[in-house]
């Protein structure tokens, strides 16, 4: 940030602090023991994220019929709510103890219990057991994970059928739980468009869910308004249900398994979509958003048992960097990744008092001293008006959507603004905040300030009055 001077770093959120409500985090596959989740809670309790993603582990839970032990859940759940966050259970997946097609795979990953009544029965045992167990400390049960995806529904994706199983579920953990919130579809195939959550829906499966949730991994984060907006219309012909992102990231690397695996990634380029597609998330008016995911570890959504190569499938996709062992098993430090500090930026300074709001910017795009080019046009990038409730500081938040994974973009804009006072830069990928210099502001009176030249890049940078960032 040339030219401009350091004044400060943003405060995380510390442990007194309430959690970012905007915001969540995925601690996945605990059902198939991939990882030491002991080595993340403090780490995840100091990003500030209210949310914490887990999924139930059934074959994990009842090795005999009958009998539930879930004696390694409370351990995870305990200690999320302890440090103050809110963990909420998709309820998935298969059990051999029922399913035949669940002894084949690596974590019955993929085996529904749809075919047989005893397979039925033995689910809704299951989750009527696990709702009344967590009847106060979990709120949200998600009903499976990605059901329209071919490798979370293995013998062939099917709405209706998904829909029937989304009903049942709803009933066994609403007769012992009525205030449990259910969640449902869990979509991640955004190219089976509506032919996939249409069915579903028309089960009568809308009567029994509060919201659903969705699944996104791009490069383009400008793709997620048209999607979001499909879904909300689908939330609100079937009765004005919720809608909440369930998982969105990408790999720190290009070298492992997973969405977007062969994308030429850095953990540079991790930090910069995870602030980019979060903020759009934000834009979008979803209850909250989910990041996927909290460590490195095994995709393993494709293992078949006895053959441990077929899932030694590595996922590099956490904040938290880890090494593996020669099971797959995630070990070593659990370092956090760029990525991490990014995250912690953004729930430090979009809390629950910062609001959306319309603010006073207009640009005059002009040539560039830096650049010898014209300066970049509002349309050109991606920008969004906050303001803080508490003080009445005023943020203009903004980057340049450019393709992340062949090239790093650096730019400037000029623009007038009204209202910014004392005005600073913060950068959200290193939590730098700046005082911007006299050259790059001129005070043009009525409390109206022209910034010329200032920078923009390729993920969000705010400019802000100095109070909306704590800076009296």
């Amino acid at each position: 940030m040339k030219k401009l001077t350091e004044i400060g770093k943003i405060r995380p959120l510390g442990k007194s602090d309430e959690k970012n409500a905007r915001f969540g985090i995925g601690l996945e596959k605990l059902d198939r023991n991939v990882f030491d989740p002991s080595k993340t809670y403090d780490r995840l309790a100091d990003i500030g994220m209210k949310y914490v993603r887990l999924q139930s582990g059934w074959m994990r839970t009842e090795k005999e019929e009958g009998i539930y032990d879930f004696a390694w859940l409370d351990e995870i759940v305990d200690n999320l709510v302890s440090r103050g966050m809110e963990p909420w259970l998709c309820l998935c997946y298969g059990n051999p103890v029922y399913t035949e097609s669940a002894k084949k795979y690596f974590g019955a990953v993929g085996c529904p219990p749809v075919f047989t009544e005893r397979e039925k029965r033995g689910w809704e045992n299951y989750c009527s057991a696990l709702a009344g167990h967590y009847k106060g400390r979990i709120k949200m049960f998600e009903v499976w994970n990605e059901p329209d995806g071919d490798y979370c529904w293995k013998h062939g994706t099917n709405g209706k059928e998904y829909g029937e199983f989304c009903i049942a579920t709803a009933k066994a953990v609403k007769e012992v739980y009525p205030e449990a919130k259910i969640l449902g579809c869990s979509t991640c195939d955004r190219g089976k468009g509506f032919t996939w959550i249409e069915p579903a829906m028309q089960t009568g499966m809308f009567r029994y869910v509060d919201a659903i949730t969705y699944h996104a991994y791009t490069v383009d984060e400008t793709q997620i308004f048209e999607r979001v907006s499909a879904l909300k219309a689908v939330c609100a012909k079937y009765g004005n249900l919720g809608l909440i992102q369930g998982e969105n990231g990408c790999p720190s690397s290009g070298d492992g398994f997973g969405a977007l695996n062969t994308g030429a990634f850095t953990p540079q380029k991790q930090a910069k979509l995870i602030l980019r597609r979060q903020i759009v998330d934000m834009l979008s008016g979803v209850e909250f958003s989910s990041v996927f995911t909290t460590v490195d570890m095994i995709e393993a959504l494709h293992g078949t048992v006895g053959d441990k190569s077929s899932y030694l499938d590595y996922g590099f996709f956490g904040l938290l960097a880890a090494e593996f062992d020669e099971n797959g098993r995630s070990i070593g430090e659990y370092k956090p990744k760029p990525s991490y500090y990014a995250f912690q930026n953004l729930c430090a300074v979009f809390g629950k008092d910062v609001v959306l709001s319309e603010v006073p910017v207009f640009f005059f795009p002009t040539m560039s001293p830096a650049l010898f080019a014209r300066e970049e046009e509002r349309k050109n990038l991606l920008t969004a008006g906050f303001c803080n409730r508490k003080n009445g500081g005023l943020a203009f938040v903004y980057w340049k959507p450019a393709q992340l994974l062949s090239t790093s973009f650096e730019g400037t804009i000029s623009f007038q603004a009204s209202g910014f006072t004392d005005a600073v830069l913060t950068d959200l990928l290193t939590g730098t905040i700046y005082r911007i210099p006299e050259e790059m502001r001129e005070d043009l009176g009525y409390g109206v300030t022209l910034f010329k030249h200032v920078p923009v890049k390729d993920y969000p940078l705010i400019i802000s009055s100095a109070n909306f960032m704590g800076k009296e």
